[in-house]
């Protein structure tokens, strides 16, 4: 390995993740991360580890998270005996609910699509009479549901904060309050350096960008495509109540500490990371359909975070052809591809593996026509 060095540009889940995973590999690393003024998505993200209907439209990404929640428990494991810090993970299974007999349809239409083109992922199609043994309480509008063994939650910032311990436990350093200016490739030296907007600079003989929306004006700097927009997601928080609900589902879950969470939106405000009371009170009013407990449950928080998305919504995971050794990672899955990030694509970004077969697919150049 030599002198080899890894800058990684952006300090969240995907960029936290691969970092953590370059150092598992025996690279030196350097996170830069922007810290409390970035547009965290881990603040905003509901904390799913799922693999249920993903991938409909591009085969490679259901077989990508089916192979994250399948890896979900030895990173959990890993940062626990590590750091001390539990992120929460628990994966005993998760179901997506319907409200009308054509959603349910649709629903099972598709998930039967994904393991058409080789998803392979464990489904369940319920009705009404059988969903009410796993969810008692259940709402009269809720129809039936779909249920994977395969799918949980965790915790996204108690990941954030295991996966920041584990790469400054393995000897590596996060920088805070970096805000990332340009980026310089030496091709005779194959050296990159790194500059900041307060006249700081490092360099590296490598480089990843995983600055969640930050990658759109850095990319093109090294020779790369990354057309990311913002979404933003509210969520509300309800207060701490008696546990009642097992099972996560991909709009309610139940924490840890008892608190329920409720999400999340999906709306194009450009980079307004508030909230409004119309989507507040229509996500109060769905989990209250769902559940009608919940009515008589208090409302302690509500927030809004953005998310970077692509225009098909699927990741970019790519090497430079004109900067070799800089690499680029968005995704809007920070938890459930957390240990493939880590695992997968840590090894890969820092030298020390093959790109991972068949991922032509996610390159940002299929963006290049788009507007």
């Amino acid at each position: 390995m030599g002198n080899q060095s890894l800058t990684v540009i952006g300090g969240g889940l995907v960029g936290a993740a691969i970092a953590y995973g370059a150092v598992r590999s025996g690279i030196h690393v350097r996170v830069l991360d922007q810290g409390d003024t970035a547009f965290r998505a881990s603040r905003g993200n509901f904390g799913l580890v799922w693999v249920q209907s993903k991938g409909h439209k591009l085969p490679r990404y259901a077989r990508w998270s089916r192979d994250a929640v399948t890896r979900w428990p030895a990173l959990q494991q890993e940062l626990l005996q590590l750091t001390g810090v539990d992120a929460g993970l628990q994966q005993p299974g998760g179901f997506w609910l319907g409200f009308s007999d054509a959603e349910m349809k649709a629903r099972c239409a598709l998930l039967e699509n994904v393991n058409q083109h080789g998803g392979e992922v464990p489904f369940e199609i319920m009705n009404r009479s059988k969903l009410v043994q796993y969810l008692p309480g259940i709402g009269q509008a809720v129809v039936g549901g779909s249920f994977c063994p395969m799918d949980g939650h965790a915790n996204p910032l108690m990941l954030l904060r295991a996966l920041h311990a584990g790469i400054i436990c393995r000897g590596s350093e996060v920088i805070s309050g970096v805000e990332v200016a340009r980026i310089r490739f030496d091709s005779e030296k194959q050296e990159f350096e790194t500059f900041s907007g307060d006249g700081r600079s490092w360099k590296s003989t490598r480089i990843v960008l995983a600055a969640g929306l930050g990658n759109a004006r850095l990319a093109p700097q090294l020779g790369l495509n990354a057309p990311v927009f913002p979404t933003r997601g509210q969520v509300l928080i309800t207060e701490r109540l008696k546990p009642f609900l097992r099972y996560p589902m991909n709009k309610l879950r139940q924490t840890l500490e008892g608190s329920v969470q409720v999400g999340s939106t999906s709306e194009d405000v450009g980079f307004n990371d508030g909230t409004s009371t119309e989507r507040i009170e229509w996500l109060a009013r769905r989990a209250v359909t769902t559940f009608p407990a919940l009515a008589y449950a208090r409302l302690v928080r509500a927030w809004g975070a953005l998310r970077p998305l692509t225009p098909d919504g699927y990741p970019i995971y790519q090497e430079s052809s004109s900067c070799p050794g800089a690499f680029i990672a968005t995704s809007h899955s920070g938890v459930s591809l957390a240990s493939v990030h880590c695992f997968v694509i840590g090894a890969w970004m820092s030298g020390m593996a093959e790109r991972p077969p068949d991922f032509g697919v996610f390159n940002g150049d299929r963006f290049a026509n788009s507007k």
